[in-house]
Protein backbone atom coordinates (compact mmCIF):
# COMPACT_ATOMS: atom_id res chain seq x y z
CA UNK A 1 0.00 0.00 0.00
CA UNK A 2 0.99 3.62 -0.40
CA UNK A 3 1.12 4.10 3.35
CA UNK A 4 3.63 1.26 3.80
CA UNK A 5 5.85 2.72 1.11
CA UNK A 6 5.70 6.11 2.79
CA UNK A 7 6.59 4.58 6.13
CA UNK A 8 9.57 2.75 4.64
CA UNK A 9 10.74 5.91 2.90
CA UNK A 10 10.40 7.84 6.14
CA UNK A 11 12.36 5.15 8.01
CA UNK A 12 15.13 5.17 5.39
CA UNK A 13 15.29 8.96 5.55
CA UNK A 14 15.52 8.89 9.36
CA UNK A 15 18.31 6.30 9.23
CA UNK A 16 20.14 8.47 6.70
CA UNK A 17 19.73 11.57 8.83
CA UNK A 18 20.75 9.83 12.08
CA UNK A 19 24.17 8.79 10.79
CA UNK A 20 27.27 10.66 11.78
CA UNK A 21 28.73 12.92 9.12
CA UNK A 22 32.37 13.91 8.90
CA UNK A 23 34.28 16.78 7.39
CA UNK A 24 37.92 15.86 6.92
CA UNK A 25 41.19 17.20 5.55
CA UNK A 26 43.85 15.00 4.00
CA UNK A 27 47.29 15.92 2.72
CA UNK A 28 50.39 14.41 1.12
CA UNK A 29 53.54 13.37 3.01
CA UNK A 30 55.11 16.83 2.56
CA UNK A 31 51.92 18.59 3.74
CA UNK A 32 51.90 20.77 0.63
CA UNK A 33 48.42 20.04 -0.78
CA UNK A 34 45.16 19.89 1.17
CA UNK A 35 41.88 18.24 0.23
CA UNK A 36 38.70 18.87 2.21
CA UNK A 37 35.85 16.41 1.94
CA UNK A 38 32.63 15.20 3.53
CA UNK A 39 31.43 11.65 4.15
CA UNK A 40 29.17 9.55 6.34
CA UNK A 41 31.76 6.73 6.45
CA UNK A 42 35.19 8.14 7.22
CA UNK A 43 36.98 4.79 7.34
CA UNK A 44 35.67 3.76 3.91
CA UNK A 45 36.42 7.15 2.39
CA UNK A 46 40.00 7.16 3.67
CA UNK A 47 40.47 3.66 2.26
CA UNK A 48 39.25 4.95 -1.11
CA UNK A 49 41.73 7.83 -0.99
CA UNK A 50 44.64 5.62 0.09
CA UNK A 51 44.03 2.89 -2.49
CA UNK A 52 43.19 5.21 -5.37
CA UNK A 53 39.87 3.47 -6.03
CA UNK A 54 38.65 6.51 -7.93
CA UNK A 55 40.74 6.87 -11.08
CA UNK A 56 41.82 10.37 -12.10
CA UNK A 57 40.91 11.78 -8.69
CA UNK A 58 42.52 14.83 -7.11
CA UNK A 59 43.69 12.80 -4.11
CA UNK A 60 45.28 10.15 -6.33
CA UNK A 61 47.03 12.74 -8.51
CA UNK A 62 48.62 14.49 -5.51
CA UNK A 63 49.12 11.37 -3.31
CA UNK A 64 46.85 12.64 -0.56
CA UNK A 65 46.53 9.99 2.12
CA UNK A 66 47.28 11.59 5.52
CA UNK A 67 44.23 12.43 7.61
CA UNK A 68 45.27 15.58 9.45
CA UNK A 69 41.90 16.94 10.61
CA UNK A 70 38.30 15.80 10.96
CA UNK A 71 35.16 16.64 12.87
CA UNK A 72 31.89 14.79 13.38
CA UNK A 73 28.39 16.18 12.81
CA UNK A 74 24.86 14.94 13.41
CA UNK A 75 23.45 16.06 10.08
CA UNK A 76 24.69 16.42 6.52
CA UNK A 77 23.53 20.05 6.53
CA UNK A 78 25.77 20.93 9.49
CA UNK A 79 28.71 19.13 7.89
CA UNK A 80 28.22 20.93 4.57
CA UNK A 81 28.26 24.34 6.28
CA UNK A 82 31.64 23.58 7.87
CA UNK A 83 33.02 21.95 4.72
CA UNK A 84 32.26 25.12 2.76
CA UNK A 85 33.86 27.33 5.44
CA UNK A 86 37.02 25.20 5.45
CA UNK A 87 37.20 25.11 1.66
CA UNK A 88 36.88 28.90 1.54
CA UNK A 89 39.83 29.42 3.91
CA UNK A 90 43.14 30.60 2.52
CA UNK A 91 45.98 28.12 2.97
CA UNK A 92 47.58 30.04 5.88
CA UNK A 93 44.31 30.23 7.81
CA UNK A 94 43.54 26.58 7.05
CA UNK A 95 46.94 25.54 8.41
CA UNK A 96 46.33 27.46 11.66
CA UNK A 97 42.87 25.87 11.87
CA UNK A 98 44.32 22.36 11.43
CA UNK A 99 47.25 22.89 13.81
CA UNK A 100 44.87 23.99 16.56
CA UNK A 101 43.84 20.32 16.87
CA UNK A 102 46.87 18.62 15.29
CA UNK A 103 50.03 20.75 15.80
CA UNK A 104 52.42 18.16 14.32
CA UNK A 105 50.18 17.25 11.37
CA UNK A 106 50.35 13.57 12.27
CA UNK A 107 48.26 11.05 10.33
CA UNK A 108 45.22 10.72 12.59
CA UNK A 109 44.07 7.58 10.77
CA UNK A 110 47.05 5.68 12.21
CA UNK A 111 46.28 6.57 15.84
CA UNK A 112 44.28 4.20 17.97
Amino acid sequence: SFRAVGEKSSEAYNNFMNKSWYVYIITNYKNTVFYTGITNDLQRRLYEHKTGVTNNSFSKKYHLYKLIWFDEFNSPEDAIVIEKKVKDMRREKKLIFIKDKNPLLVDLSTLR
